[in-house]
């Protein structure tokens, strides 16, 4: 396998994390009342379509092809968000712990890849950039899960 294939490899497994997150917090704002949990999911919805973007820019710079849609897995976890939802007597509160869930499997995604020391430097700034936002909101997420319980 030629360095550009694994390193655009690598980045398409983390496209695919990205395009889920951001399908799965699209359907979150979609099974909330609150609207400052409707804002901060667009907000996580948004920022990941954003690194999916720049992950999507990165390999084309390859010459490889980017994925086009999420993962079998993802679909299945947002399905078990909105089954979890209809039947949890606080919904907001369920949905809110499959968000940090979700975040905190990207998070450990994003470390794994970047323990390859042999990666790119604008890549490998990318991706500890995007590494920060997802910690941050999970933290901003543990705090919202607080102000729901």
């Amino acid at each position: 396998m030629k360095y550009t294939e694994e390193i655009s490899n690598k980045l398409n497994e983390l496209l695919i994390k990205n395009y889920d997150a951001e399908k799965g917090y699209l359907n979150a704002i979609d099974n909330v009342e609150n609207d400052r949990l409707k804002m901060f999911f667009k907000r996580r919805a948004n920022e990941r379509s954003e690194f999916a973007k720049e992950l999507r820019t990165e390999i084309l710079r390859y010459g490889e092809l980017p994925e086009d849609s999420g993962s079998f897995k993802g679909t299945v976890h947002r399905n078990w968000m909105s089954l979890k939802s209809l039947f949890s007597s606080n919904n907001e509160q369920a949905i809110l712990e499959e968000a940090i869930r979700g975040e905190e499997a990207s998070l450990e995604e994003y470390k794994e890849i970047l323990k390859d020391r042999t990666l790119p430097p604008t890549i490998d700034s990318l991706l500890l950039k995007h590494k920060s936002a997802i910690q941050a909101a999970i933290n901003t997420e543990k705090v919202h899960e607080e102000l729901v319980s």
